[in-house]
């Protein structure tokens, strides 16, 4: 009887685990509908299983400029999938005996401040990777987005102390970016090399992600990369690529499904490669502490999926589906979306980028392979993920397209005319440094000093507060200006605030607070 009981368990296991999984040519038709349902120019999805790559191409274009075709060697932005190569970095010299994870991060950055100095001094390299600082959703982004932001490193990690808990130490996930800078400072510092150098040498070499770069400016050959794409005023166009140009612990790498192959097979391997899986980049002590729960979040509805708990670990989300641990990470930058997916009791591994900014349509491509190994069928995401986008596009038109009839309003009645030239002045912020309000023919323009891509026009809203539309319609980024007037009715501060629900939280303008000075 106990015999007849285990042959049927194990019956059952096994047609759970094996499915009916897509074969190339649906992933091909997948990966077409997806194309055309979410208007994005190309994409490149690769599928390793059991340490082979069983499915890899690209499709569509490259570039809606050229028609080039994007293939399995096109190189994309992987954006924070490049957080999971910094944790990585770090572990190397854990490994080393160079570092523990415990270590004091002002052992290593003597001058490295928080806002609450019991933080600073308690804050350790793990706390680095696992976004449980205390500080905001994308506290102090808009140091380094969007790219053309001039902060250097050094500036940045002083600046850190400037910036307010939003939460207590290690109580609660708030997504950052900055503390990855600060990551492959301490990279550096103790290795001697730069993290692009490091990163390069000690992962991607010995990996053969021969032509994958640490940066934009690393790239060997241009020949085959992607354009990014943004969708304004309802037509897609190319947008420049961000570069990255000294922060890329947080996002810099370039990469194709060929070379993130091999990353996901070594830590599939849980560090291990090669013959056999018979050379080592990281121990598997090192790789468990990256898969291990760090820091709690909020466990959120996925489709057909059941999900019990979410963690977010050294560089990598956590979660279960459907009873199996699903190891992920995400990345964006302006025009790309990058998606990096494994399930490691399948031996499982999904990769897809693509070149424009819809999350959901690497999410639709993602689940739906993934449903096939799951046993899954008839959940159609291509379509509920489309009608999630639209909800959500409509929704942010609505209170959009409000703001600007009110400012039309304003424009025409002439009696709520206000005085401009009072407005124009310098106001700086602790963080971000100077903003200039100047009047040119009686309007308000906007102009950040280190941040060449932050200016626009001010147009009035209501009563002391204004509309920042930036010049750069690619930035789905407009916002408020609240102004605070002094006893004589002078503004002497201002804050701001995005409009769109849908603003990327890297413009994190809720968290500037700028003062009039005398410059």
């Amino acid at each position: 009887m106990r015999r007849a009981v285990s042959l049927i368990l194990l019956l059952a296991l096994g047609f759970a685990v094996s499915g009916q999984p897509l074969s190339s040519k649906k992933i091909d038709r997948l990966s077409a509908r997806v194309i055309k349902e979410f208007n994005v120019p190309g994409v490149a999805v690769a599928v390793v299983k059991d340490g082979e790559v069983i499915h890899m191409k690209g499709y569509g274009v490259r570039s809606i400029a050229t028609g080039q075709k994007t293939d399995e060697h096109t190189l994309f932005a992987i954006a924070s999938n490049s957080k999971a190569f910094t944790a990585a970095t770090l572990g190397i010299l854990v490994d080393e005996g160079k570092l523990r994870w415990d270590t004091r991060v002002t052992e290593i950055i003597p001058e490295f401040r928080l806002y609450n100095p019991y933080v600073t001094e308690e804050f350790i390299i793990k706390d680095l990777l696992c976004h449980r600082s205390g500080m905001g959703e994308g506290a102090g982004d808009l140091m380094g987005w969007p790219d053309s932001a001039m902060f250097t490193t050094d500036e940045i990690i002083h600046n850190l102390r400037y910036l307010k808990q939003a939460s207590s130490f290690r109580t609660r996930y708030d997504y950052d970016n900055l503390l990855y800078i600060v990551a492959g400072e301490i990279v550096a510092r103790v290795s001697g090399q730069s993290w692009e150098e490091f990163t390069e040498s000690r992962i991607m070499k010995p990996l053969g992600m021969n032509e994958s770069a640490a940066s934009f400016r690393r790239i060997k050959d241009l020949s085959n990369i992607i354009d990014a794409h943004v969708t304004v005023d309802g037509r897609l166009k190319v947008v420049p690529k961000q570069e990255a140009k000294r922060h890329n612990s947080v996002g810099g790498i370039y990469s194709n499904i060929s070379d993130m192959s091999k990353w996901v097979i070594l830590q599939l391997n849980r560090g291990r490669h090669g013959s056999s899986a018979g050379e080592k980049i990281f121990s598997e002590e090192i790789h468990r502490e990256m898969w291990s729960p760090q820091t709690v979040k909020r466990v959120g509805t996925t489709g057909p999926y059941r999900s019990n708990f979410a963690f977010y670990g050294l560089g990598w989300n956590l979660t279960d589906i459907n009873g199996y641990l699903q190891v992920y990470h995400t990345g964006s930058h302006a025009g790309i979306e990058t998606r990096v997916t494994m399930l490691p009791e399948l031996n499982l591994g999904i990769i897809v980028f693509t070149n424009q900014q819809v999350p959901e349509a690497h999410q639709a491509i993602t689940n739906s392979i993934i449903d096939g190994y799951l046993g899954i069928s008839g959940y159609d995401h291509v379509s509920r993920l489309r009608e999630k986008v639209e909800r959500e596009q409509a929704m942010a038109r609505e209170i959009t397209d409000e703001v600007w009839a009110t400012v039309e309003r304003r424009r025409m009645e002439s009696s709520q005319e206000i005085e401009a030239e009072s407005f124009a002045g310098t106001y700086s912020d602790a963080w971000f440094g100077d903003i200039i309000i100047s009047a040119e023919n009686g309007q308000l323009r906007f102009r950040a000093e280190k941040s060449p891509r932050m200016r626009g026009g001010m147009l009035h809203y209501t009563a002391n507060t204004f509309i920042v539309k930036w010049d750069d319609r690619s930035m789905d980024a407009d916002a408020f200006a609240v102004f605070t007037l002094d006893r004589e009715g002078k503004p002497v501060s201002f804050t701001m605030e995005a409009i769109s629900p849908l603003t990327d939280f890297s413009f994190d303008f809720q968290d500037l607070y700028l003062v009039r000075s005398e410059k």
